[in-house]
C-alpha cells in the first residue's frame, strides 16, 4: 500500500507541472500565514524518508519541471524517479536518514537503506527556491563491522562549530590534495594529530589511528591494488562535518569517491566513506554524468 501511495503522489506531480506554480505559490501563502518554514534540510529528509513511509509530502518538494537525476542507473527527471519505484520489493524500500547537513542551496544525507539489498549511502540535493532540482548519489553493500568495532554509520551525528565551516572545508580539500593526490604522507600530521591513535576510521577494511591506516596501504600496496584519487569535485560542509566528492581509480577502476569528514580543533579526527565503481558509459540511463556541479 505504502508503495502504491507513493507511486501515485510522484504520478500526480508528473501530470501537474501546468499548475505547479499557482500550488507553490499557494503552499507558500499558507507557510507564511501559519509563520511555519519547513528547512530544505527537512525537506531532504522527508524525501528519503518517503520511500520507506510512503508519505507523498516528501515527493512533493521535488520540482516536477526540472528534476536532474546524477545517478548513472536511473533515468533523467521525475519519470525515472518513478521507474525506479515501480520496481520496489514487496513492502517497500527501506530507509534511515542517520546524517543530514545543509551548504548553502546543497542538503547532503548519510542514510541506511534497504535498496535491492542493504546498503549505506551518501544522497546530494541541490534546492532552488525551496525545490529539490538536482539529485546525486553513491551506494555500496552494507559490511560488517570494521576491525575496531565500528560500523560505516555510527558514531557523532550533531554539527557544531558552525562558524569554522569553511575553515573545516579548507583542512578537508587540502588533506584529499596533499596527502590522496600527491601522496606527501610526510605533511600527514597537518591534517591528523600523529601523537595520538584517536583518529577513528568507518571504512569496513581500516582500524583506527594512523597506524591502521598505514596497515591497509601497505596492505594494498603488496596485493598490487592502487587507490588513486584524480580530481575532487565538490567540497560541501555544515561546521565540523565535511563531504568530498571525488574521482578517481581502484585498482585501476574507474572510481566515485564520497568521504565525511570530522574535524575538531583543525585536524581530522574521523572518517566515513561510500565508494562506488563508476559504471561505463553504455550502461548510462541518463546524460547527465556521475559528478556534474553547477558552478
Amino acid at each position: 500500500m505504502k508503495k502504491v501511495i507513493l507511486m501515485l503522489s510522484v504520478a500526480m506531480l508528473l501530470t501537474s507541472c501546468k499548475n505547479d506554480s499557482k500550488k507553490t505559490e499557494h503552499k507558500e501563502e499558507i507557510k507564511k500565514e501559519s509563520k511555519v518554514e519547513v528547512s530544505n534540510k527537512d525537506k531532504g529528509v522527508a524525501l528519503i524518508a518517503s520511500l520507506q513511509t510512503g508519505d507523498p509530502e516528501g515527493a512533493s518538494y521535488i520540482n516536477p519541471n526540472k528534476y536532474i537525476q546524477h545517478n548513472l542507473a536511473v533515468a533523467d527527471g521525475l519519470a525515472g524517479f518513478g521507474e525506479v519505484l515501480k520496481h520496489a520489493p514487496e513492502g517497500g524500500f527501506k530507509s534511515k536518514v542517520v546524517r543530514a547537513y545543509q551548504d548553502g542551496d546543497y542538503v547532503f544525507l548519510h542514510t541506511i537503506y534497504d535498496f535491492f539489498g542493504p546498503k549505506i549511502g551518501f544522497d546530494v540535493l541541490r534546492f532552488e527556491n525551496g525545490q529539490i532540482v538536482e539529485h546525486w548519489d553513491n551506494l555500496i553493500d552494507v559490511a560488517p563491522p570494521n576491525p575496531s568495532g565500528h560500523t560505516q554509520t555510527d558514531g557523532p551525528t550533531k554539527a557544531t562549530d558552525l562558524d569554522k565551516t569553511e575553515a573545516n572545508k579548507e583542512v578537508v580539500k587540502d588533506f584529499i590534495s596533499t596527502i590522496l593526490m600527491k601522496g606527501e604522507m610526510d605533511k600527514i600530521g597537518n591534517f591528523i594529530d600523529t601523537g595520538k591513535e584517536n583518529y577513528i576510521q568507518h571504512n569496513p577494511a581500516i582500524p583506527d589511528g594512523l597506524s591502521g591506516l598505514g596497515k591497509a596501504l601497505e596492505g594494498m600496496a603488496k596485493q598490487g591494488i592502487s587507490m588513486v584519487y584524480n580530481t575532487t569535485h565538490k567540497i560541501l560542509g555544515e561546521g565540523n562535518f565535511v563531504l568530498a566528492i571525488s574521482e578517481g581509480t581502484f585498482a585501476d577502476k574507474p572510481m566515485s569517491y564520497y568521504d565525511l569528514f570530522r574535524v575538531e580543533n583543525g585536524k581530522i579526527v574521523e572518517h566515513w566513506d561510500v565508494m562506488e565503481n563508476i559504471l561505463p558509459k553504455s550502461e548510462w540511463k541518463n546524460t547527465n554524468g556521475k559528478f556534474n556541479f553547477p558552478n
